[in-house]
């Protein structure tokens, strides 16, 4: 039976679309096409026509609702006496056409932004003109520029939003300070990376005991976090702008921040030796690391010391050494603080949280903006300090509020869906571990895994199995716990500076402390289409005379639409942070090209190998048709690629050493060709996977097949480029032609 749904058109790289659907149904499939008629981001009505072999909807574009009108981002080029654009989010599929009085000041080869002016058609390409010129390609920071505008993060706060700025204090006044508890003399300090510029968060720990005891047999922790609801209030200009940017976002030398300066860096830091408004969360811990007793209260503080992270993992280290010396007076409070983490760590066991080591890189950039190396960011103790630390003080907010039986938004994070659960069950089975999860898994069960493996040779496949079986992480009223962390309610108290769900539970705290209700304004619509709007205010006395059922209604209506804008920024955040660094990893890698280096297999796909240099912690693709002169055939159990003749296998985490064949900058991807190392990878598969090594005569086969392929690689250009090979975009989103999104 034939149906219609609304929802938005996503793009891809390769010409075809999807429906995303309003009504939270399976995505339909748009053919090029279909796609010919709508760009990326347009809202249209689709009829189903069809259903694939695998039962997927396909669609036909039945009523175009609405065209995005914020401008497209590309390249302007001259190609036959024909000004165009070519867009630099490949999603939009089609070059947009350029009248000559249309292209402003604008030189070939600039980067522009284009306002449509015809829409796109079955005969006929689309037209636009000249808005802004964002400069050259190569200019320092242009890639910024790029990602800001391409997804569409707001970077530019509002006159109103700068007025009322303006107006607030620079430093604290007395009124500031009434119906606040004084902590000045207490030593909190803030602890943070080398490179940062607002403090949300100060900490500070002391013996305590806990019971009818003499002794101190716990910990009193204190966590004060800025106070940024006393300066931010619902419905002012200032709210409006955090709202509607939900988060800060971070990139390589730049951050666009969710409030102004005057805010972030300014009034709302805790800054050493300054007076600071905070939300504190007193906790008390015992040894056990259970958190026996909390309270919240709003307070003044004054931090005593900014310390960074590698400052205080020295100290620990060495609590007589030049650095402790250096801070004497803090000292003590330090170790108090390590002692209370090595106790919430207990707990953590306890409780079965998640905890898998990953490797975090760090982009290192000249004055110009360009790469100048990439290096492993190293967590410390110090790191893990602030973390449980702010861990305590997240699942008390979260306590607090669902005791209080208010509505407020919670970070949730569920388990595997079935899907994935079957994927990962099946591919535990396949490696003979031993070990499995179950139908209703539990996070110590992936725990479990992680510890038993973490020493294997092929633990980073393991690791990354069981993390890829997870879902994603959002906010929303509804409470499902956080299967990670293993904590039955959760959400995030700990930095309004950066994040809009944090500045709503401190109002929400603070309501509860006053002992009334806080009311979220409430949506217009339920639709997912104002999603990206700022709730409509309502008047105290209209919720007032509502009807309790409607009262809830709207209530939840107005959670649920704040949790998932706020959700949804948070991934376009992540997306235009990894599209800058993608940008800049291109850029690195072309003064590279041709040269060799030993990498790690990061992913194994149908069609092909993703690489992770050793030396640059840059990720590339190896075609499949890279890897010698015969079928290789991917293996879902297992993840990996196997030869039929030779058996050669390549699964994530076997070694190997490639080249750099291909940097496409427009396309954010690198391309590499295997540099054949006769028997190697095939003896590795064998011996890794505990089979016997091959025959001395396939091991001879397999060293001439790969001797074959390497000299025809010699003589043809890199395939990265071929359609149906690896296909643009950042490495982790290339997919087959007519395969998943």
């Amino acid at each position: 039976m034939l149906s219609e749904a609304e929802g938005i058109v996503q793009g891809h790289r390769d010409g075809h679309g999807f429906l995303q659907r309003e009504d939270g149904g399976p995505d339909i499939y748009l053919s090029p096409q279909e796609m010919r008629t709508v760009l990326h981001r347009d809202r249209v009505r689709v009829r189903v026509v069809r259903l694939d072999r695998k039962g997927r909807p396909e669609g036909r574009v039945s009523e175009i609702l609405e065209r995005k009108k914020l401008p497209i981002i590309g390249r302007l080029l001259h190609e036959s006496g024909i000004w165009l654009v070519a867009p630099e989010d490949k999603r939009f599929g089609q070059d947009i056409m350029i009248p000559k009085n249309g292209i402003a000041s604008a030189t070939a080869g600039q980067v522009v932004a284009v306002e449509l002016t015809e829409p796109p058609s079955l005969h006929s390409q689309p037209l636009g003109r000249v808005t802004e010129v964002l400069g050259e390609i190569d200019d320092p920071g242009m890639e910024i520029e790029i990602a800001v505008r391409k997804y569409e993060v707001p970077h530019r706060f509002n006159a109103e939003t700068m007025a009322q700025t303006a107006k607030l204090p620079d430093k604290l006044r007395a009124i500031d300070k009434k119906h606040r508890i004084d902590l000045t003399d207490v030593p909190l300090v803030t602890i943070d990376g080398e490179d940062a510029r607002d403090f949300d968060d100060a900490v500070y720990c002391e013996p305590a005991t806990i019971g009818r005891v003499k002794q101190p047999n716990g910990w009193r922790l204190l966590v004060a976090i800025a106070d940024v609801s006393h300066y931010v209030k619902p419905g002012e200009a200032l709210d409006d702008d955090a709202y509607e940017r939900a988060t800060s976002v971070y990139f390589p030398r730049r951050v666009i921040p969710m409030l102004p300066e005057k805010l972030s860096n300014g009034l709302c830091s805790l800054n050493p030796n300054e007076d600071r408004l905070a939300m504190v969360c007193d906790m008390l811990v015992d040894a056990a690391g259970e958190i026996r007793a909390y309270q919240f209260y709003p307070a003044v503080i004054n931090s005593h010391a900014r310390f960074t992270y590698n400052e205080v993992a020295a100290i620990l280290a060495n609590t007589r050494g030049p650095e402790a010396h250096k801070r004497s007076a803090l000292v003590p409070h330090l170790v108090h603080l390590h002692e209370v983490y090595r106790a919430l760590l207990k707990g953590r066991a306890v409780r079965g949280a998640v905890d898998f080591e990953t490797t975090e890189t760090q982009i290192v950039c000249d004055e110009n903006g360009r790469i100048e190396k990439i290096v492993p960011r190293t967590r410390n103790d110090a790191h893990r300090l602030i973390e449980e630390a702010m861990l305590a003080a997240n699942v008390c907010s979260a306590e607090f509020i669902e005791t209080h039986k208010h509505a407020s938004l919670y970070r949730v994070h569920e388990g595997p869906t079935p899907e994935k659960l079957t994927v990962l069950q099946g591919y535990l089975r396949a490696l003979g571990l031993g070990l499995s999860i179950s139908d209703d898994p539990k996070p110590a069960e992936f725990q479990a895994v992680a510890q038993a493996t973490k020493d294997r040779p092929d633990a980073m496949q393991i690791h990354s199995m069981l993390l890829r079986s997870m879902q994603q992480a959002i906010y929303t009223p509804a409470n499902s716990g956080h299967f990670g962390l293993a904590y039955p309610a959760y959400t995030h108290f700990t930095s309004p500076i950066r994040r809009y769900p944090d500045l709503l539970v401190h109002r929400v705290i603070k309501a509860i402390l006053s002992e009334r209700k806080y009311h979220l304004q409430v949506t217009e619509l339920a639709t997912s289409a104002v999603h990206t709007r700022k709730p409509r205010p309502v008047s105290a006395a209209a919720a007032a005379k509502a009807p309790p059922r409607l009262k809830m209604n709207a209530e939840s209506q107005a959670w649920d639409a704040a949790g998932n804008h706020c959700s949804a920024n948070e991934r376009r955040a992540d997306e235009a942070s990894r599209d800058v660094e993608a940008w800049l990893k291109c850029k690195f890698m072309r003064e590279h090209l041709g040269e060799e280096f030993g990498g790690t297999v990061s992913s194994a796909t149908s069609f092909g190998l993703f690489v992770t240099l050793d030396e640059l912690y840059v990720e590339g693709l190896v075609h499949i048709t890279e890897l010698g002169g015969e079928y290789f055939r991917f293996d879902e159990v297992r993840q990996e690629l196997r030869g039929e003749r030779t058996g050669v296998r390549y699964a994530v985490g076997s070694r190997v050493r490639v080249q750099v064949s291909r940097v496409d900058l427009d396309g954010r991807r690198i391309d590499f060709r295997l540099v054949h190392e006769p028997g190697a990878a095939l003896r590795a598969g064998r011996e890794k996977t505990g089979g016997p090594v091959e025959e001395l005569a396939d091991v001879k086969e397999a060293d001439r097949v790969q001797k074959r392929a390497a000299k025809k690689a010699v003589a043809k250009p890199a395939v990265g480029g071929r359609r149906g090979g690896s296909e643009g975009g950042s490495a982790r989103e290339r997919k087959p032609k007519r395969a998943k999104r």
